[in-house]
């Protein structure tokens, strides 16, 4: 199940999508959540639908590979689908004791579901087809207004794409040891919750010693090389926003106008 995570992987190609500017991917990603809480009815999924459809196949990422990363959220989309379909109140269509099945709990069931699994598409697709190193030159040239008022921009933007690169690194780590624990007799598929519960207890530790040493060594490799913050420092490549970024953009816009005006007919 931990491979099966894709959020904060990146994966390498040349596509059209890899090649857009960071800051037109990280502006697009933002559009495409709030889009995401404007919609209130069904059929403007279809636009969403076809648009996330339009940058995967784009993207030259293999469906199979994007939709790997829903399979470890599969619960949270489940126990979400439930809780509406169960405890909404409405039309009931069909009802046991104090149990009810309601039209409008279907409907914002299916709903809220169709709107988790595209948040989470959607949001993969940023660190898929956006290298560290680009997502932190874009996070920080977007806030570079706020240095103005004293806020570390490049601090934060290096802490944030530090944060998103440590996720598989340490989905590596947790899979190493959960190995090493099972071939010691450890059991993490139990049915029993207070025996999967003390068998964590190897797992979490050696963890957090893990990530704790990563971190380390990550901050004594930075001071080895004299880095200190964003202050004068120089980019060895810069940005540049070409035509194909125009042409984003200007996408970017009439998606987000085609959604706006959904909400209102």
């Amino acid at each position: 199940m931990l491979k099966d995570i894709t959020i904060g992987q990146h994966y390498p190609s040349n596509s059209v999508i890899h090649r857009l500017d960071s800051r037109i991917k990280l502006i697009a990603t933002f559009v495409f959540m709030a889009s995401l809480f404007i919609i209130n009815k069904f059929w403007p999924y279809a636009i969403v639908f076809i648009s996330l459809l339009a940058v995967i196949k784009l993207s030259s990422i293999p469906t199979k590979y994007i939709l790997k990363g829903l399979k470890p959220l599969r619960w949270i989309i489940i126990f979400t689908f439930v809780i509406n379909v169960f405890f909404l109140p409405g039309d009931p269509i069909w009802s046991f004791g104090f149990i009810k099945i309601t039209e409008q709990g279907i409907s914002q069931a299916i709903f809220m579901a169709l709107r988790l699994i595209f948040l989470v598409l959607g949001t993969s697709m940023l660190t898929l087809t956006t290298s560290p190193m680009d997502l932190t030159d874009g996070i920080e040239r977007l806030l570079n207004p706020f240095n103005k008022i004293g806020l570390p921009v490049h601090e934060l933007a290096m802490m944030m794409t530090i944060a998103l690169r440590f996720i598989p690194t340490l989905l590596d780590e947790t899979d190493k040891i959960m190995k090493a624990q099972m071939s010691r007799g450890a059991d993490f598929e139990s049915k029993n919750l207070v025996s999967r519960a003390k068998n964590l207890v190897p797992l979490l530790v050696p963890l957090f010693v893990s990530a704790f040493r990563r971190a380390e060594e990550l901050a004594m490799a930075m001071e080895a090389r004299c880095y200190r913050g964003g202050y004068n420092r120089t980019k060895m490549r810069q940005s540049i926003i070409t035509k194909s970024d125009y042409i984003a953009g200007c996408i970017l816009i009439i998606y987000l106008v085609i959604i706006i005006i959904t909400r209102f007919i």
